[in-house]
């Protein structure tokens, strides 16, 4: 069992454009989520991806701004976040966890609970 690490959080530009890679080895085949937690706020489900690639879920909020995207070969998940806003900020986690399943529901996928140590996107001018 290994924990995701997460890497390519960064200070960025309301509008600007991030990507944040999340290493996922031991893990192939599991669905993958991102997770975002701003300060004094509920860790939220933001994108996620199903095990095998070829299915992505977004919630409201980053829907046509984020892209999530896997590469099982070299055991890397991608967010791409486009047009960042400020109420974008927070630690961002990578996470194969069962509540990746409220938005990912393909009945292949598999869940475990493990978490990176997270990345920390801030957007400021």
């Amino acid at each position: 069992q290994v924990a995701p690490v997460e890497s390519g959080g960064d200070v960025v530009q309301p509008g600007g454009s991030l990507r944040l890679s999340c290493v996922v080895s031991g893990l192939d085949h599991y669905a993958i989520g991102w997770f975002r937690q701003a300060p004094e706020k509920d860790r939220e489900l933001v994108a996620c991806v199903s095990g095998g690639g070829g299915n992505q879920g977004y919630s409201d909020s980053v829907k046509g701004r984020f892209t999530i995207s896997r590469n099982n070969a070299e055991k890397t998940v991608s967010l791409l976040m486009h047009n960042v806003r400020p109420d974008d900020a927070g630690t961002y986690y990578c996470s194969a966890s069962p509540l990746i399943h409220q938005m990912c529901r393909q009945r292949a996928n598999k869940y475990l609970n493990v978490w990176g140590q997270g990345t920390l996107v801030s957007v400021s001018t």
